[in-house]
């Protein structure tokens, strides 16, 4: 049986973030929730996660700077940004840095499971 993939959620919101939780689960995942950048970037194991979906209006860190410390830090992570506010510009500057899918809160189940399937995917490359 192969092993689960490990989704990490980090979200500062914890009424987003422990659904979130429960939503990975139920789909068969493994999954570690952050309430901010600093604590996901101090997690022991970050190579082990296989898709990150994190909130882009964080405090200290947003979801997009997160996603390009750990690119520029050699732990490029297929990512799922989710926030609650339309920023066309930003969400265009993250796609155009290769986030998987930027999601609008209430996030649709549905396009985020298939936003997950694309990011794993993408994690085990062609063809593997």
């Amino acid at each position: 049986m192969p092993k689960r993939s490990l989704v990490s959620v980090v979200e500062d919101d914890q009424f987003f973030r422990e659904p979130m939780r429960r939503l990975m689960r139920s789909l068969g995942y493994q999954v570690e929730a952050f309430a901010s950048a600093a604590d996901f970037l101090a997690f022991p194991r970050p190579g082990e996660t296989a898709c990150l979906i994190a909130d882009v209006n964080m405090p200290m860190m947003t979801g997009v700077e997160l996603h390009r410390h750990l690119i520029d830090s050699g732990h490029a992570i297929p990512t799922i940004l989710v926030t609650a506010y339309a920023e066309n510009d930003v969400e265009s500057r993250a796609l155009k840095d290769g986030v998987t899918c930027y999601l609008r809160k209430p996030v649709d189940e549905k396009h985020l499971e298939r936003c997950l399937l694309a990011a794993l995917q993408r994690r085990e490359g062609p063809g593997d």
